[in-house]
């Protein structure tokens, strides 16, 4: 178990406007620098090297250094699970009003490096009753046939096996379901974004802390993942 010194020290990273809306902007599964991220939490460069360097110390962000540009990404999938988790509970635990950030991003969205809002609890509620999916121990495993039904839509399932889990839940911050994650759920993003069933749409306004992960559903995505899992996109 965590220490209370522990667990309130990694709670205070997340305490700031501007480092949340850095992390939520990471939720994209984009690596993006400094001055993209400072564009997002809308403050100047030395204010965002600051919180950034918070954020590496506390483990929260990895940064990766390419030829003259730093380009930082979340840690880790659990890092990212519990950022959407604790959307969710922002969400829950607020005063009743309108969803604010347009039915677009409701519908449709990245989580880090899988699918999620209507779209992904969908994909995952598919898979299950279609029987591709079985419960085991710590997520979900693939059944014969959703071995055969995962390959014949395009989906890596040898690269989805390299993730230290295969299938796992992660609980969508706006619809209060799970939508998958895991090695899975990113190769059946991945497959997705390449045969352009979904595509990544541009934002809405300067500095959108969600802009990047907002996703559409081509009219030929529409179509497959309805023909492969009753998808209603």
């Amino acid at each position: 178990m965590t220490s209370p010194a522990a667990f309130a020290a990694t709670a205070a990273l997340l305490a700031e406007p501007p480092r949340a809306a850095m992390l939520q902007a990471l939720l994209s599964g984009e690596a993006l620098t400094a001055g993209e991220l400072a564009r997002v939490a809308g403050i100047g460069a030395p204010a965002a090297s600051t919180h950034l360097a918070r954020l590496v110390e506390g483990g929260l962000v990895a940064v990766h250094p390419q030829g003259r540009h730093r380009y930082h990404r979340l840690a880790s999938e659990e890092v990212a699970a519990a950022i959407e988790t604790l959307g969710g509970l922002a969400a829950a635990v607020a005063p009743p009003r309108r969803w604010p950030h347009g039915e677009g991003f409701r519908a449709a969205r990245l989580c880090y490096d899988h699918l999620a809002g209507r779209l992904g609890v969908a994909l995952q509620a598919g898979l299950t009753a279609r029987g591709w999916l079985a419960p085991a121990p710590g997520g979900w495993a693939a059944t014969a046939a959703g071995e055969a039904g995962l390959a014949a839509l395009g989906v890596d399932l040898p690269a989805a096996r390299t993730a230290r889990r295969f299938a796992c839940d992660c609980m969508d911050w706006s619809e209060r379901r799970p939508h998958l994650a895991g090695g899975l759920g990113r190769e059946l993003a991945a497959c997705c974004l390449r045969r352009h069933w979904v595509t990544r749409l541009p934002g809405t306004r300067e500095g959108d802390p969600l802009a990047r992960r907002r996703l559409g559903v081509t009219p030929e995505g529409a179509r497959r993942l309805h023909e492969a899992l009753g998808v209603a996109a």
